[in-house]
């Protein structure tokens, strides 16, 4: 969103954000001041529950009055709440005869909920239901439409497929520290993002290896209790760390390998981010990062202990080897920079104003 909204601005378009306010430590506040300078209309945060909940009718009430004020021409709703915001009262703008484009981008969320339990029911069919107040679907990566497809439909709706992208200043490689771990983890600390899988992956690779596998987690979350309970269940305390979040290109510093264990993903930034930065990543074959490697690269693996302490085991063997058949990085540049991100968004934006 922060090279989103820099490339816009740049552009000449004047840009500004309505998002939620509970998402706030230190380094958030550090990303929002980085782009308030770029916000023409403005930085707008209200209390938004993630999920469906009565606050939000005060979040709505207020998010329409703003919008009202505001006038966008593009409303881009990300998220599945981002996304029934957007599309409601947009929608809701056009009775009055404002003339808005109604953008989602459903960034995973939403499917990965099951469509046989009651919440999955309720979810998806609120999702088809604002397919009729959309008019241009944006995904990033082709797994994430072939998904919505299949679980909400939305046939009639136009689609565009644009892949996150990096700035430029971020194909810079960044060096490792000396006396660095052998691994990264950096996300948030919930079971999605597979923290409880690269624990015992680092056990497995420990025992393979016959010796320690140093790792570096990096990140917070209202699990990371059960996560360091699992650590020291493991005897694994002198060996793997745990760190705040800090921004990406500090956390690469302190291993020679960033492994990304998740369950379920969309196309994550941090695999985009480690290899541009010369990183060799380690990464779970789901979601979209499969579209950004080569088929059957070495740096794809199932998600589960046991192949991805193989995996880490395999890179370890050989780092040079293994770092070697990492993407070539023109091509990461040419598919996945910020430039080319931002002109294929605006693109999709004027064929919905259209």
């Amino acid at each position: 969103m922060r090279d989103l909204i820099a490339a816009q601005a740049d552009a000449g378009h004047q840009v500004g954000i309505i998002c939620d306010s509970a998402t706030d430590g230190s380094l958030e506040s550090r990303y929002f001041a980085e782009i308030e300078h770029a916000l023409a209309l403005g930085m707008h945060r209200l209390s938004i529950d993630r999920r469906i909940a009565l606050s939000d009718v005060p979040a709505g009430w207020r998010t329409y009055n703003l919008l009202k004020e505001l006038q966008p021409d593009i409303l881009h709703g990300h998220g599945a709440k981002g996304g029934a915001l957007a599309r409601t009262f947009g929608s809701l703008l056009r009775v009055f005869r404002y003339r808005v484009a109604r953008v989602y981008s459903p960034h995973g969320g939403v499917l990965h909920y099951d469509a046989a339990t009651a919440r999955g029911k309720l979810l998806f069919g609120i999702e088809k239901a604002l397919c009729s107040f959309t008019d241009r679907l944006l995904f990033v990566s082709d797994f994430e439409r072939r998904v919505f497809r299949a679980k909400i439909g939305g046939a009639n709706v136009p689609a565009t497929v644009v892949y996150n992208g990096v700035s430029e200043a971020e194909f810079e490689p960044v060096v490792t520290s000396p006396n660095a771990a052998d691994l990264l983890f950096i996300g948030m600390f919930r079971d999605l993002k597979g923290p409880d899988i690269f624990i015992d992956a680092v056990s497995i690779a420990t025992q393979l290896l016959s010796r320690p596998v140093t790792a570096v987690m990096v990140g917070h979350g209202h699990d990371q209790s059960t996560y360091r309970t699992q650590v020291a269940n493991l005897g694994l305390n002198d060996t793997v760390r745990f760190l705040p979040p800090m921004p990406a290109r500090e956390a690469f510093a302190l291993a020679k390998i960033v492994v990304v264990p998740s369950r379920a993903e969309a196309m994550p930034y941090i695999v985009l981010e480690a290899l541009s930065a010369k990183k060799p990543v380690i990464a779970t074959a789901v979601g979209g990062i499969p579209e950004i490697f080569e088929p059957g690269s070495t740096a794809l693996t199932n998600a589960n202990p046991q192949d991805l302490g193989r995996s880490i085991f395999t890179a370890l063997q050989d780092e040079h080897l293994f770092s070697a058949q990492m993407p070539d990085q023109a091509d990461l540049q040419a598919r996945f920079s910020t430039a080319t991100m931002a002109h294929e968004i605006e693109t999709a934006y004027r064929r919905a104003l259209e």
